[in-house]
């Protein structure tokens, strides 16, 4: 085993014992001893997969697959396992899921990751509390609880920026909204993409014929479903919420255009003769009248007076203004 490809990894006893291992005690790791968790960064564990795993081609192919969707796929010698987790790193977005594939089989698990995945430190902190998983199936059971625990928080918080732009559309509309609303419409999407089919990998390891998952784990399983097919609920209702929210502002900013343009052409209807006189007297040819009257100017001032009363009273009996 690399050093560089080893994260963590941990030997269990199968009574609750258990100890952290380095590189040289996964060499010496024998499985007279109980069970053992591998934990391993994919970038870097290639050669050992390939190698030394005593894995098959098929499923070392299936590992380290660059592009994943959740899935789960039984075989004779054990059962291998996809799954993704919402990313929650610093300056990252949290639909852009990390995905972990996990080896699992009577004495040994082994689970890979490119990038960082909170659940996986939910679990080592567990275990140092006192919380063992006496099996591998166990262990399995106990990352795909962390991994739905961690969603919640981030469908909380995207429902309640949608709530916060709902209220800020009816009270004060604007451009920049209909920018936010694309994306969080995004991210549900994004975060759907992945969980929907993780939903149906969690039901299919509930009803796998195989023994890694005693009845304790499936029932475990049944509640984190349950409580994914809730997560799917919501963010399915957040989504619709974001259109009919994005649909309302298309609305208001369009009523809002179509007042500013009927101002602009009653506007525009009312100075519109006044503009046409004014233009006509100010020709610059012989024989323009009152030229030669000192009182022209005030009577077509008072003219223009007329016309622009004139004009308003013709739009307000039509209702216009």
């Amino acid at each position: 085993m690399p050093d560089q490809a080893l994260i963590c990894a941990y030997g269990f006893d199968g009574a609750g014992g258990v100890r952290e291992l380095d590189a040289g005690g996964v060499r010496g790791w024998k499985p007279g001893e109980g069970w053992i968790w591998l934990h391993l960064d994919r970038t870097k564990a290639e050669a050992w997969l390939r190698n030394e795993s005593g894995l098959d081609r098929l499923t070392v192919e299936a590992l380290l697959e660059v592009e994943t969707r959740p899935r789960s796929v039984g075989f004779a010698s054990g059962m291998l396992v996809i799954l993704r987790g919402v990313n929650l790193n610093p300056e990252s977005d949290p639909e852009d899921m990390i995905s972990i594939r996990l080896w699992v089989e009577q004495d040994r698990i082994i689970s890979l990751r490119a990038r960082r995945l909170m659940a996986v430190q939910d679990l080592r902190d567990a275990m140092a509390h006192g919380e063992v998983p006496e099996t591998p199936g166990a262990l399995l059971v106990a990352i795909t609880g962390s991994m739905t625990d961690r969603m919640a928080p981030v469908l909380d918080d995207l429902n309640d920026a949608v709530d916060e732009l709902e209220e800020s559309v009816l009270d004060s509309p604007s451009y920049e909204l209909r920018a936010r609303l694309g994306q969080f419409r995004r991210q549900a999407i994004g975060l759907r993409r992945f969980l929907a089919p993780q939903r149906e990998v969690l039901a299919r390891l509930q009803t796998d014929s195989g023994t890694l998952l005693a009845e304790v784990d499936r029932n475990r399983l049944r509640e984190t479903t349950d409580r994914l097919t809730r997560y799917l609920e919501e963010l399915d209702a957040t989504r619709e919420r974001a259109a009919v929210t994005q649909e309302e502002l298309a609305g208001r900013m369009s009523d809002q255009m179509n007042r500013i343009m009927y101002v602009l052409s009653v506007v525009s209807g009312i100075f519109l003769p006044l503009g046409l006189l004014t233009g006509l007297l100010g020709i610059n040819v012989g024989g323009m009248p009152g030229v030669d009257n000192d009182h022209a100017f005030a009577i077509v001032c008072a003219v223009l007076v007329a016309l622009f009363v004139a004009a308003v009273w013709i739009f307000r009996r039509l209702r216009l203004l």
